[in-house]
């Protein structure tokens, strides 16, 4: 009897510390999720054009069939930590979702993968969101997509708009200091702690660097000695590649994330925009800015358009045409590797190869604007953009958004071969 009385008193004294230990029910997902070299995270947010919905159960099940619950929080964000990769279903709880809400699909396979944080997507929308309002939706959110994609692509081909005026050279390696910007975020912001701020203005300052670097000691060298423009033009395809190999060497094959946090998102009647897009597009605008004005009212924009038209006339008239070029090879990288920040995060991470998937898009906008003129990239790499964003909402399938860029640029120019702001050029 007293062992009896005394199991009793032990239970009582034991129950709240019980009720604090989890149990097999879903639980509110607020935290951050951060992936490491033996764990991986799965996220995602569920919302609908009216906004975030909480207290939404989904299943998470591995290949061996064990299921986990995860619920989301307030915001509607959820996240679950991973200690095995490989693929996994999520399986949104329609039960859990309110009345008058519907999911086109409610279940998606994500592979998990270390050291990465993946997203599980669903389309959630409420039963009196219409058809017609759909499509105009998708149109207005393509519109801001494709500005976005424009003004991201405006600010790594505005550089190599000008390394092409200025010294005649297509550089192929163009598109690697756009994925050097994104991983030197990953290293300064992700890796050694620093803030967002800090961390992008380093970015900057390494990528002119690297392009001071690169003209002092192998573009100077070869110009002097008289190389072709096409045996140079090889020289960056090699670079590109090399870069390419220490890249992938470094990060590996994974996608790396600049913040590990989630976005957060802001709605703006049809149009839904993460904040960092929103800053990601308000830094391109004002620096464009400030490139035109340097380029329009200062000496040395004076001097390197005076470069660009005509190098040898820069020269007789007393400017140090290797001074501007190197100016121009620097401010150029400093312009690729912020593209590649923001484009980090604005597309969530970045991988080896980001530079080389949007290298033709780059070299469209540089010729669709008119070869070598600066304002001609940017108004070329805003049509590249919208052409892309806007090309599945026309009816085009999503895998053939590029070469509809692409049919854009050839059907151009073979009405205006110089591109749009290009000046024409007598031949023979």
């Amino acid at each position: 009897m007293v062992r009896g009385a005394a199991g009793l008193i032990l239970a009582l004294l034991l129950a709240p510390l019980l009720a604090l230990i989890p149990t097999g029910a879903a639980h509110a997902v607020d935290t951050l999720c951060l992936p490491g070299p033996e764990a991986a995270c799965i996220a995602g947010t569920i919302r609908t054009e009216d906004g975030p919905l909480a207290d939404v159960t989904l299943t998470v099940t591995d290949e061996a069939g064990t299921e986990q619950e995860v619920t989301t929080g307030e915001t509607g964000k959820w996240n679950l930590q991973l200690d095995q990769e490989g693929p996994y279903v999520v399986k949104i709880d329609t039960d859990s979702l309110p009345d008058d809400v519907v999911v086109t699909e409610d279940e998606v396979t994500v592979k998990a993968t270390f050291g990465a944080t993946r997203p599980a997507l669903f389309e959630v929308r409420t039963e009196s969101y219409s058809a017609e309002t759909s499509k105009f939706d998708e149109l207005v959110q393509s519109t801001v997509n494709g500005i976005r994609l424009g003004l991201l692509l405006a600010l790594a081909s505005v550089g190599l708009s000008l390394i092409y005026g200025t010294t005649g050279l297509s550089n192929f390696a163009h598109a690697e200091q756009v994925t050097l910007g994104g991983l030197l975020g990953y290293f300064f912001v992700n890796q050694q702690g620093l803030s967002l701020v800090v961390g992008g203005v380093l970015v900057v300052i390494v990528c002119a660097f690297t392009g001071w670097f690169q003209d002092r000691v192998l573009w100077q060298p070869l110009r002097r000695r008289g190389l072709g423009l096409i045996q140079m033009m090889i020289v960056t395809i090699g670079l590109s590649l090399a870069l390419q190999y220490v890249f992938q060497y470094a990060v590996g094959a994974r996608t790396v994330r600049v913040e590990q946090a989630n976005p957060e998102v802001s709605t703006f009647g049809p149009v839904t925009i993460t904040n960092q897009s929103i800053v990601a597009m308000a830094i391109s605008v004002v620096v464009l800015a400030l490139v035109g004005y340097a380029l329009l009212r200062t000496r040395v924009g004076r001097a390197t358009r005076a470069v660009s038209d005509n190098p040898a006339l820069a020269a007789a008239s007393g400017i140090d045409t290797d001074r501007v070029i190197r100016l121009v090879w620097t401010v150029a990288m400093g312009l690729a590797g912020l593209s590649g920040l923001l484009y980090a995060l604005v597309t969530n991470g970045i991988k080896w190869d980001s530079g080389m998937q949007i290298l033709l898009l780059l070299f469209a906008a540089v010729t669709l604007g008119g070869l070598g003129t600066a304002f001609g990239a940017l108004l070329g790499s805003l049509i590249i953009g919208l052409v892309v964003e806007l090309s599945p909402v026309l009816g085009m399938p999503g895998d053939f958004k590029y070469a509809t860029a692409m049919l854009i640029l050839i059907l151009l120019l073979l009405v205006r071969p110089q591109g749009l702001l290009g000046k024409p050029q007598r031949v023979g």
